[in-house]
């Protein structure tokens, strides 16, 4: 019998046994449903959630005081100074990795109010000075206006660009009144430049909120001896950030007058640092899932070769007859371990359809970008020919070893 006669058969089989082969079939179908389907929506989550960052740059990194360095390796330190806006300055000019920006920025106000006329925001508002790089290290978009020009930045004039939240709140929501406008930040005056476009929150804070103004403006208005300056690099090509870290790391050792002994006080994060850990913990939930999904083929597995051992008892006459005719044991092996197969092979193909489904709703649901699973889809069927061939394997040799007499004989 070849390949095609084998299969035929073994649908015949199934259909003449519909009912049992059909418990079988939806047991491994719900196995396949949750390996495929949980599979799906944890890559679906992760995609969506890598786009999220780097839209808020995951290629960049920030370089800070260490937050908390008084004591290491149970050893008294003196605590890390801020970074003053010479050093800032001075990695800015200095650091040359390729194609890498770097900004300076400084955190001016934390609890701002911004005024136009007689309306004004709730006193939420984060002031921040920045450079002419800050807005595309950052991910901002420029939705209406323009960025600081240099004069701008190097002469602290009172310019100002704004988040979408405080245009929703002073302006109606219409940006174009906005620009040219002169509104007051505390007690300054700045005009607007520019109106960023919506980014959305982070955390717990959101990123409409806020208020850009010239490094040197708010040097001005905001330096104080412990005024720290914050550096954000970002670089190009992602996969070249830990050599990109390696170097800032160097340069930052020389700026702070460190000697070889001693330790970093500052801190260097990646801003896909939180992306990384979830990451490891889907790593994980794989696990876990792909484990679940082993348990419930378990049981299908079982149930799989109660069929095909009750098969076997229901068609010895049969078998006999077959052997009769010339089948040999491989023929009667083969042909059982392939009606197990299919069946398995069509509850995969069910519980495939199914879990896209799960996953393309996931998707839905969080707005993000559906990716068909082929990798997965391709290891669902794969345990389903495993599982299968396991299952059927024993009834299978079973009905081949079967005397070709004593099977004529059985009645």
């Amino acid at each position: 019998m070849n390949l095609a006669e084998n299969l035929r058969v073994a649908l015949d089989s199934i259909r003449s046994n519909f009912v049992r082969a059909l418990l079988t079939l939806l047991i491994i179908a719900v196995g396949i449903t949750c390996l495929v389907g949980i599979l799906t929506a944890i890559d679906t989550i992760l995609y969506s959630m890598s786009n999220s960052f780097n839209r808020m740059g995951a290629n960049s990194f920030y370089v800070y005081p260490a937050r908390d360095n008084s004591r290491r390796h149970g050893k008294d330190t003196k605590k890390s100074e801020p970074i003053d806006f010479k050093q800032a300055q001075r990695f800015k000019e200095n650091f040359d990795f390729p194609a890498a920006k770097v900004s300076v920025n400084t955190f001016c106000q934390w609890n701002s109010t911004v005024k136009y006329k007689n309306k004004k925001t709730n006193p939420n508002i984060r002031l921040v000075g920045i450079d002419e790089n800050y807005l595309s290290a950052s991910s901002y978009d420029i939705d209406v206006g323009r960025n600081f020009s240099n004069s701008e930045i190097e002469n602290g004039d009172h310019k100002v660009i704004i988040g979408k939240e405080i245009v929703t709140n002073l302006f109606n929501d219409k940006q174009e009144q906005a620009l040219g406008k002169v509104i007051h930040v505390g007690n300054t005056r700045y005009k607007v430049v520019g109106v960023l476009a919506s980014k959305g929150a982070s955390m717990t804070q959101s990123h409409d909120r806020r208020v850009f103004i010239p490094l040197l403006n708010a040097k001005r208005y905001y330096g104080t001896a412990d005024r720290n300056y914050s550096l954000l690099a970002s670089i190009k090509d992602p996969t070249q950030m830990d050599n990109a870290v390696a170097e800032a790391t160097g340069l930052m050792r020389n700026i702070r007058s460190l000697k070889a002994t001693q330790e970093n006080d500052f801190d260097i994060r990646k801003s896909d640092g939180i992306l990384q850990t979830l990451k490891e913990i889907t790593t994980e939930l794989r696990i876990a899932t792909i484990a679940i999904a082993l348990m419930t083929l378990l049981g299908a597995a079982i149930g799989l070769m109660n069929i095909m051992l009750v098969s076997v008892t229901e068609r010895t006459r049969e078998i006999g007859v077959r052997k009769a005719l010339g089948a040999t044991q491989f023929n009667i092996l083969f042909q059982f371990l392939m009606e197990a197969v299919v069946i398995t092979i069509l509850g995969g193909i069910l519980g495939i359809i199914l879990g896209i489904l799960v996953g393309f709703g996931v998707a839905h649901a969080i707005k993000g970008e559906f990716i068909i699973p082929f990798n997965w889809m391709a290891l669902g069927i794969f345990v389903c020919i495993v599982v299968g061939t396991l299952s059927g394997l024993y009834p299978a040799l079973k009905a081949s070893r079967l005397d070709p007499i004593e099977s004529l004989r059985y009645e």
